[in-house]
């Protein structure tokens, strides 16, 4: 029986399953500098619990739509105002892939609608995906 309230390392698999992301995709973000999990006298990964709260703040930033660059740079960032800095950027961008979302059911419609053989010659369409000048 455990004295303290510590919990035992995980396995990448067992991280994998909790988590999400496949085991892969724990060893590529380990290659890009995010996870360091320690290693046990087999050469196995072994996740303790600060490396699992790192998986779930890569995790949660990837459901937000934050890039795997912004992530290392957010959570490498020791100052504030760094982080701050990173997340307005973020937010911009996510603003504006929001915004582009929100356009895409009318595109669609539009294409649903198009009776075109060539969908570029369709006067509609063109007039959606042409940049106003």
């Amino acid at each position: 029986m455990k004295s303290s309230g510590a919990m035992a390392a995980m396995a990448i698999g067992q991280v994998a399953q909790r988590f999400g992301p496949a085991t892969h995709v724990l060893r590529h973000r380990e290659t890009m500098g995010l996870l360091r999990p320690a290693r046990d006298t087999a050469g196995r990964r072994r996740y303790d619990e600060a490396d699992l709260v790192r998986v779930a703040v890569i995790v949660r930033a990837k459901e937000a739509g934050l890039g795997l660059d912004a992530i290392r740079a957010l959570t490498a960032a020791t100052e504030p105002a760094v982080r701050r800095d990173i997340l307005r950027r973020e937010a911009e961008a996510l603003r504006s892939r929001i915004a582009t979302a929100r356009d895409s059911p009318a595109l669609v419609e539009c294409v649903l609608g198009c009776e075109h053989d060539d969908l570029t010659r369709c006067p509609h369409y063109r007039r959606r995906v042409t940049p106003e000048g």
